[in-house]
This record gives structure tokens, sequence and C-alpha cells, in this order.
């Protein structure tokens, strides 16, 4: 997000506003949609105020966290006074916008004061407003306006699809007026008394296609506010916070209370409602399978209850059956779960999109530490035809009988690369040049062999079977063998981000390499010479490790994947450091990333820029990234579990 546009986010619901509290209509904004969108729709596309037929000027700009404010005046001069003062709060709910407008006379005598509220809501998919340059069509389509007593209704059909958002004041408009454009205007003609004030509230309440939830609107932006604080005050309850070291502490306490209301609704098996982290806003506030475990992962010792719940919500939704727009194959688990138009349509494949190599064996990952962390037997013997499921999926689909690895493809309609690094060039060799073929990315292998093994544990443990424990184990021993003899390169003492089609070595040094010491894939010897490579100058940039390491063709530091420094990539890092007995290196890593949060208001975002610490004393952020991401929020909870308050 730019600094112009600010972020409100409660669950499946986001507001994207400007620095007057304004909702401009901009049909496409690149990297920073602004309106009120609820699950994957934009219910608001316009939100501006007027006084006195002007756009008024922000005195203080917005400002604030789960609720904004700002201060407004009339446009004037210097020996002009403005005649009035506004002040703005706004606060999101589920499914819900409310704001407050407190206008207040300046003058010394009673004045009339016309303010007007433009208001629009072109239920664009969020598809629709990416930078691609795509176009959907809508045949059909129809969108309705309905002035009611204190406000406006709009409706969007498209066959069976149908979306509705009203917007309604108190006091109620004096007058709803047309546009010209499809917006409507809601005017006020405030009297106020000499120095006197008035005061609106304004809720606007969206029902998104096949909402069966009775939802409310808040009454207002402080009584929101009141309920965020109470309700991030209840995530945070018994969390010990390290005292002796009150940065990373103030971390924790930013990421629980983002990961408090980053989370959305989900189903489970049996039709049970649950609430699983949502990746982040603006983009992927939704449940993503691999962004959803790893959050769950980290926050484990802390909350375990999003693992509780994410591994339901992730059976109920793993394949059955065979797909090709989809990229399902039966056991696979889900990569992305949309509910958005153009998703209900077939328009675009994500309704629920299988293009991931590494959510599978995630899932067995989190499921087993999950059961190891609490002892609750009863979730693994649930979730055992799931799990064996995810097995069979990893050994036959995925590759690991076949091709002796976990392989994916360029999906033409979806993800070209499978892996956590997702963009279309980053998995490449040093020089850039693109793999081709079946890909082998490094880390899922990673992820593979500590999904057998600890998959193995609950077999023999809990479901009491020994025979299919001793052919996991057996079968992560045989990975291991066969990872180190393909994917070490002897010449640069570290391993190949992936193999191609080919067989051959995808040779960019890259932090993926880290994940191999998380899942403990590399022998001692070769896991202390990565873990050290990784704090070296061209990996290291002072506010964590890099994605690429810098001086190759390749690298570059404002490129997604290719150069930028990742929290949960550094969080992933930090924990293999800190398995393989590298406390030095892992503290160096932890307290580079609490520094880049401490510098960016204690909350770490989706990615920063790779531009080291020695040439800028700030962390440079990343353009496009995600401010509120939950995998970002719960990384300093790992940190805490890989170092402690060191």
């Amino acid at each position: 997000m730019t600094d112009r546009h600010h972020l409100l986010v409660y669950g499946g619901t986001f507001a994207a506003v400007g620095d007057r509290g304004d909702i401009s209509g901009v049909r496409g904004a690149g990297s920073s949609p602004e309106g009120v969108f609820v699950r994957d729709a934009r219910h608001l596309s316009r939100w501006q105020l007027t006084i006195d037929g002007a756009v008024p000027e922000a005195l203080a700009p917005v400002a604030g966290g789960d609720t904004v404010r700002c201060v407004l005046v009339p446009r004037g001069g210097r020996n002009e006074p403005p005649s009035c003062t506004l002040f703005r709060e706004q606060a999101v709910g589920d499914g819900a916008f409310v704001e407050s407008v407190r206008v207040v006379s300046n003058r010394p005598v009673a004045t009339t004061v016309r303010l007007a509220l433009t208001v629009d809501a072109d239920f664009a998919d969020q598809f629709e407003l990416r930078s691609d340059h795509r176009t959907y069509a809508k045949t059909g389509a129809v969108r309705r306006r309905q002035v009611l007593d204190d406000g406006v209704e709009f409706t969007y059909r498209r066959g069976e699809w149908k979306s509705c958002t009203t917007v309604t004041a108190e006091p109620a408009p004096d007058g709803v007026e047309e546009t010209g454009t499809g917006a409507r205007r809601l005017v006020w003609s405030l009297e106020l008394e000499a120095h006197g004030s008035a005061e609106l509230v304004l809720r606007v309440m969206a029902r998104p296609h096949g909402e069966k939830r009775a939802l409310r609107v808040p009454r207002s932006p402080s009584a929101m506010a009141e309920k965020l604080l109470a309700q991030e005050g209840d995530f945070m309850e018994g969390v010990a916070f390290p005292t002796e070291w009150p940065e990373l502490a103030t971390a924790c306490v930013r990421g629980l209370a983002d990961l408090a209301v980053l989370q959305v609704h989900a189903t489970g098996p049996d039709g049970e409602e649950l609430r699983v982290p949502a990746a982040g806003a603006p983009w992927f506030l939704t449940l993503l399978g691999r962004d959803a475990l790893l959050t769950s992962l980290f926050a484990l010792p802390y909350r375990p209850q999003l693992a509780a719940a994410t591994l339901p919500a992730l059976a109920a939704t793993q394949a059955t059956e065979t797909g090709a727009q989809s990229v399902s194959q039966p056991g696979k688990i889900v990569h992305e779960v949309r509910h958005g138009e153009l998703a209900h349509f077939g328009q675009v494949p994500f309704g629920r999109y299988y293009g991931s190599v590494d959510a599978t064996p995630l899932f067995l990952v989190v499921l087993g530490a999950y059961v190891e962390q609490t002892g609750d037997t009863a979730m693994a013997r649930r979730l055992e035809p799931h799990a064996r499921a995810a097995i069979g999926w990893m050994l036959d689909h995925g590759g690991l009988t076949s091709r002796g690895y976990l392989v994916y493809r360029a999906d033409q309609g979806g993800l070209a690369n499978q892996n956590w690094k997702d963009s279309p060039g980053a998995i490449c060799s040093a020089d850039g040049t693109r793999a081709t073929g079946a890909v082998m990315a490094a880390g899922a292998q990673g992820y593979a062999y500590d999904a057998l093994r600890r998959t193995a544990w609950v077999a023999r443990t809990v479901w009491e079977d020994p025979t299919y424990a001793a052919l996991l184990e057996q079968a992560a021993a045989d990975l291991r063998d066969r990872f180190q003899r393909d994917f070490w390169m002897p010449e640069r003492s570290f391993p190949a981000l992936a193999l191609d089609g080919e067989g051959r070595q995808v040779d960019a040094l890259a932090s993926d390499a880290g994940h191999l010491l998380w899942s403990g894939l590399l022998d001692k010897e070769y896991g202390e010479v990565v873990g050290r490579r990784l704090l070296e100058p061209d990996f290291f940039s002072g506010w964590g490790v890099r994605t690429l390491a810098a001086g190759q063709p390749a690298y570059h530091p404002l490129s997604y994947h290719r150069g930028s420094v990742w929290p949960h990539d550094n969080a992933l890092i930090t924990l293999g450091l800190a398995r393989y007995g590298l406390h030095d290196e892992a503290r160096a890593v932890a307290h580079a990333l609490v520094d880049a949060a401490t510098a960016t208001g204690h909350r770490l975002p989706e990615v920063l820029a790779g531009y080291g610490r020695d040439t800028h004393a700030e962390p440079v952020p990343y353009p496009h990234a995600c401010v509120r991401e939950s995998r970002s929020a719960a990384a300093p909870l790992a940190l805490l579990t890989a170092v402690g308050g060191a």
C-alpha cells in the first residue's frame, strides 16, 4: 500500500481509504485498490464528502490503527479561517463499514452548513482491479439503486449471483440526488448554533452472494474500536512476552493483534464453523493453504487454536478428484479459496485452486507438530483419512515415487511456479534463466521429508500402524540421500534452488536453503555450512536474509522473489539455524527482523526491499507488499520460539 491509502481490516472485510477518509471511485488502482471489500468483491466504490459544494482539505490526514481518524476543514486562506471543522472516524466490522462525522462551527453566530456524501457500489471483483490489464465479460449483469427513507441501497444481479450494499444515515439525509454516473449523493443542511456542533453516523452493510449469517453494522466507530480491543486482548491472554527484549515483545503484541482480526470464516469436514488465518490484505483476505499453515505453525506454541481450525478447514477442501482448471488431484491440499463472482462463474480458476506443490506436505507437518505440541490425538484420528490421502498424493501424483521428488509444472491459466516463490521468474539460475519442464523445488523436498517423518510418528504413536510408519520412515531416508546427491553443488558448497525437467541443477543461491535447515533435510555438516553462508553480506542485508544473494545477475532488490527480504522466510531460516545449533546466526537474523519491525511501527510487512542496512539506515519498503499479512504477523512468535528473549 502507498502512503495515500490506509487499511482497515476485520475478518473477511477490509476498507482502503485515502488521506481525507474518501474512496475516489478509481476503477483500478494497481497495487492498492480503494473501496470497501467483502468476500473478494468491492461493495463500496465511492465515498466522497464535500462541504458547501467543495472538497475539504486535510488538516490532520487519516491516521490510526484499528479505526482511523482525520480532521478536515473547508479550503481557505490565512486571512479567512475555516468556518467549521470536520472530525471523521471510520471502522470496519464483519461485512460492515461505519463512520461518524462531527461538524463543529468555528463562528460566533448561527450558521448553516451543506454536507454531501457521494456514494456508489460497483461490485467489482478483486481480480478486475489488478494491474494485469485483463477484462472479464459479465453478460446480463444488472445494477440497481433504490432510495430509502434513511439512505440508499445498491443491488447487483447476474444470473443466480446477487449482491447488495445498503447505506443508511442517522439523522436521515434531507435528500438523495442522482449524479449522472450511477452514484447517489446524500445531502444534509445542518443548522449549527454559535460554536455549536452536529454529528452524523453513516452505516454500510454489505450482503455478498451466498452470505447466510445475520450480520449487524456496529453502532459507531468507537463501539467497534472497543470490540476490537477486547478481542485482541483475549487473543493475547496468557502469552508470556520476553521482558528482557522489549522490542521483540512489542512485535509479538502487534503480530497477535493483527492475527486476532486476520481470521476469516471457513467450514470443517462436518460443516462446523471455523475461523482460520487469512493470508493478507488487500489482495489475499482469504484462505490460502500454505499461508494459513505456516501462520498456524509459527503461532502453535502460543495460540494452537489457529492450527486446530486450519487443519480441519483444509481437510474439508482437500481434493478428491482430478481437475485440469483447478489443478486438483486426489489428496492434494488446496492452495487458494475464492468467493467472488469471477470464481463462481469459472472465469478465474481460484474458487478452489490447487496450484501448490507444498501445501500438502505442510498440512502433514502442521498436523504432526500440532499433535506433538498439544497431545490432541483426537485430531490425528479424525484427520487420519485426510493425512493418508495427502501422503498418497505425495507418493503418486506429487512425484515422489516416479521422479524421486515433489514435482510441479507451470499452469497456463494459473501459477507458473507452485512453491512459495510463485512469481513467474522466481525459480531461476544465477544468470536469471527460468527453469523449464517439471520443476523440483528444493524447499518443497524439505517439507516432504519432514511430512514423511512426522506422519510416521503419528502413525506409530496414534494410529498404531507400525508397518505404515516404517514405510514412511524409509521413504524419508531415501529422499534425504537422493537430495544430497542431486541438489548439492560442491563447487559452491550450497544446494541448488531446484532441478529442472531434465534433472539439471538450477544454480541460483537462494534463501530456500534455509528452509532445508528448518526441515532437517541436510546432514549436520552441510547444514552448518549453509547456515553460515546465509549470514554472509551478499545474502544478509542487515534487515534479514535476501531471497536471492546479491551479486548474481538474477538479483534485484525490488524483485518480489529475486532479492527482496521476506519476514516469514527469515522466520523459517531462524528456526532452522537454531535447529542446527547455529544460535549466534539465529540471533543475528532475529535481531535484524525485530529492528525492521521497530522501524516500521512494530508491524512486519509481507516483504521488504533487499537494500542493505549499510547503505540505508531504514528498511526500504517493497512497493506492492501486503501491509497486513498473517505469516509476517506470526513471524515474531517464531523468532521467540527460536531464540527466546536473547
